[in-house]
């Protein structure tokens, strides 16, 4: 502990709060010592290396869905006490985290790997497509903890315990979602991982994803801001409110949703403009074009050229 300059009396109390670099180094140490990124958790360890081998194994995918089935298929080979899987609903994508085995440590560690496993996963897929990844809700396969009321700010709004087996649910589309990393980030990115993904992307701080998704679900239909706050459970002023506190705004992130898959749109296919027009809810390709050539200086015909 003092190693990472974290004092040894702060263990015995609850309520103390370390910073987050103090937090890393403590994590980097642990995991050197044992030679064991999983912390000793599981019936064999993950060597130094395993987590750089499982972002390049998701680096070249094309979009999150592949992405999350190459780390499925990753964990499968360096894990045995537990799979991973993405299925899909009507509504939602689920990650699914099933224990295969019993672990080697008790109850407490049981509940840390399951923790640390999502916190892994769900912050390496967050970092790949370069946006928090806001998840609907979490089931976790064991009573709740001491720290469950923690739970709402880490991982989702609601969640539920005694759960056959651990499921986190997020909106569908979100698995078409663009692989937005390359080698210079993963490098960067390396620097301070595993450590620094336990605490990229808070769901406390990620309610603009929530609003973006809900927005990008019902394109060509614009929604307005008290429909969109009806769909999350708040009032369009504490929606506002909140937006503000995250440094966003509804109507940029309503401009941004519409940029955002245009260029994708312009960029990745073929399509007409008209049909990309009215894709994104626009009456007619001359307001797209004005819209677009607003967002970027240009029009989208150069701008597909260029690209």
């Amino acid at each position: 502990m003092n190693r990472a300059g974290i004092a040894t009396k702060l263990l015995k109390d609850p309520h103390a709060r370390i910073p987050v670099t103090r937090y890393a180094a403590l994590y980097r140490l642990i995991t050197e010592q044992l030679d064991d990124e999983g912390f000793a958790l599981f019936s064999r360890p993950l060597r130094r290396g395993t987590f750089e081998f499982l972002c390049r194994a998701a680096l070249s995918a094309v979009d999150l869905e592949e992405a999350l089935q190459r780390i499925a298929r990753f964990m499968r080979m360096v894990l045995d006490d537990f799979t991973v899987d993405v299925e899909k609903t009507r509504n939602a994508a689920v990650l699914v985290i099933t224990q295969q085995q019993p672990l080697p440590v008790g109850a407490a560690g049981r509940v840390f790997a399951c923790e640390w496993l999502l916190r892994m996963i769900h912050g390496l897929a967050a970092w790949l497509v370069a946006q928090p990844l806001a998840l609907n809700e979490a089931a976790f396969p064991y009573p709740p903890p001491p720290h469950a009321a923690d739970y709402e700010l880490v991982f989702a709004a609601h969640c539920t315990f005694n759960a056959p087996r651990l499921e986190a649910r997020f909106p569908l589309d979100n698995l078409a979602l663009p692989v937005r990393r390359d080698e210079a980030a993963l490098r960067l990115f390396l620097t301070d991982a595993p450590a620094n993904i336990t605490t990229l992307y808070r769901r406390d701080r990620a309610l603009a994803t929530r609003v973006r998704a809900a927005l990008r679900a019902a394109l060509p239909e614009q929604r307005p801001l008290p429909e969109i706050a009806r769909a999350l459970f708040l009032s369009p002023r504490t929606l506002h409110r909140r937006l503000e506190e995250e440094g966003a705004s509804f109507r940029a992130i309503k401009d941004g949703v519409r940029r955002d898959l245009a260029i994708e749109r312009l960029v990745k296919t073929s399509l007409p403009l008209s049909h990309i027009a009215a894709e994104l809810g626009y009456a007619d390709a001359s307001a797209f074009y004005r819209a677009f050539a607003g967002w970027t200086g240009v029009g989208p015909r150069e701008y597909r050229r260029r690209g």
